[in-house]
């Protein structure tokens, strides 16, 4: 499927549907549906009785096969998940084995006897070795095989790469009509997790990350460090990454700057009240420092340090900041 804010890029590229790049590029906001689009390009060049207007039928024995994910001559690269399916706080990746085994299969007659699609996403997550290998396919692709590459995180890619595509940018959805569809699908709190995930709509329901994420703040508003120090420990219990509470803090920050010079919060807009009282009592050069100091740590999302003893770090600071210290 093709969500409605893609319609008009789809249109734009079945207009030129005789002259096929070997590989695309899908880029644009993550949760905004271009791996949905992706799928849907693979499934109408499958198709073995498209419409006039390039759209897979629905009906052939082609989309049959695609629809059940066992279409022979689509292969799909995506990051490896542990054989035990836990994935907790492991940095997850496309390594050059999956690219290999997919490298052996294109060269060879496809199944049906049409094209072949390689669907790859996020392209971002290919490690140094994968992407390399990827690499000297794109540079010398096999004839009827078309790559469709999709990122969230163009600027992470190979430049080389990137040159060997041709890329579409595919936008994010407006906030009325993003709003639209999340109630039109029965969300809840639509509006404050809309504006949350940045305007974009295809986020993760994750009522335990969110009752989390609402605690953080509630402590933030008004930080004591006993309270930090039993957050830490609770959010070390749920396994999950650094990344994620780092992006909880600098979304937060990012509000109490906004603050600061009396503008509307971003990603927060229940706790605009909380905001306002954190920055009237701040200073803006207290506040980049602790961001800087936050951003610096940012890399280190999924290492194996310890989550607990880098939280309460990051509380502590905090802590120092709203008692301008």
């Amino acid at each position: 499927m093709i969500y409605p804010w893609h319609q008009q890029k789809w249109q734009q590229l079945a207009a030129y549907w005789q002259n096929q790049p070997n590989a695309w590029l899908f880029a644009g906001k993550e949760n905004t549906g271009k791996t949905a689009f992706a799928r849907y390009v693979a499934q109408a060049l499958l198709c073995e009785r498209p419409s006039e207007h390039h759209r897979p039928c629905g009906e052939c024995a082609s989309c049959h096969l695609f629809s059940q994910s066992s279409h022979p001559d689509f292969y799909e690269l995506v990051p490896e998940i542990p054989q035990d399916g836990s994935v907790g706080r492991k940095l997850l990746q496309i390594k050059i084995d999956a690219v290999r085994a997919i490298v052996e299969n294109i060269y060879l007659t496809a199944v049906r006897g049409g094209r072949r699609v390689v669907l790859v996403h996020p392209a971002e997550s290919m490690n140094l070795q994968a992407a390399n290998g990827l690499l000297k396919v794109l540079e010398e692709p096999p004839q009827h095989v078309v790559f469709l590459l999709v990122t969230h995180a163009r600027d992470k890619l190979l430049p080389t790469i990137k040159s060997r595509c041709r890329q579409m940018v595919l936008p994010a959805p407006g906030r009325d009509e993003a709003l639209a569809y999340l109630q039109g699908q029965g969300v809840d709190n639509a509006a404050s997790l809309l504006a949350f995930h940045s305007g974009a709509p295809l986020f993760d329901i994750t009522p335990e990350l969110d009752d989390l994420r609402k605690d953080l703040l509630n402590i933030l508003a008004v930080p004591r460090l006993l309270a930090m120090l039993d957050y830490a420990a609770a959010f070390d219990k749920q396994n999950q990454p650094l990344a994620i509470v780092t992006d909880w803090l600098q979304k937060w920050l990012i509000d109490v700057g906004l603050a600061q010079q009396n503008m509307s919060p971003l990603y927060y807009p229940d706790f605009l009240a909380q905001s306002a009282r954190v920055a009237a009592k701040t200073e803006p050069h207290r506040l980049f420092a602790l961001t800087s100091r936050l951003n610096r740590l940012s890399p280190y999302g999924h290492h194996t340090l310890s989550v607990k003893m880098q939280l309460e770090y990051l509380l502590i600071e905090y802590l120092n900041f709203w008692q301008n210290k």
